[in-house]
């Protein structure tokens, strides 16, 4: 039986406590929660959504019922096909957390693989993620290589 499971709406409160334990990995921040109120209706309905183009793989804490031990979140875009990719279908990986009490158990692991047999399933010839120091040498592991593409931002 495995550990892995399609993240659901009554999850979305943890989802959102584990991006945040992400957040705060990855740059110096304010630590403000405020968003969370905000997000969570949002986040609910595309949880309810399960042929939809978002899909959260979660772990539940072994020690902590109703809590979450680790996150992964994806979503599926699409972009005009070209050779190699006729369908145009790209997933993108974000929001991969574990709760620090939980770590080097390999449910990140997990969840990862749950997520890529996700955008397998739904066509995805390709998937992009952002990686921290810390998370490069899993994805590494499964195969993810670096680009030579800058990335531009735009905030709106």
């Amino acid at each position: 039986m495995s550990l892995v499971r399609r993240a659901v709406p009554e999850d979305a409160g943890e989802v959102l406590r584990l991006r945040q334990v992400m957040i705060d990995s990855m740059a110096p921040a304010d630590g403000s929660t405020d968003w969370h109120e905000r997000s969570l209706p949002t986040l609910r309905a595309r949880l309810a959504e399960p042929d939809g183009d978002f899909a959260a793989f979660v772990v539940d804490h072994p020690e902590r019922p109703g809590a979450l031990a680790a996150l992964v979140a994806g979503t599926l875009d699409y972009r005009i096909g070209r050779a190699g990719n006729p369908l145009g279908t790209v997933g993108y990986v974000f929001s991969v957390a574990t709760d620090p009490g939980t770590r080097r158990r390999g449910y990140a692991r997990a969840c990862m693989d749950a997520l890529l047999g996700w955008f397998r399933e739904r066509g995805a010839a390709r998937v992009q993620l952002t990686t921290s120091t810390q998370g490069a040498p899993l994805y590494t592991s499964l195969g993810f290589r670096p680009k030579p593409d800058p990335l531009l931002e735009l905030w709106l």
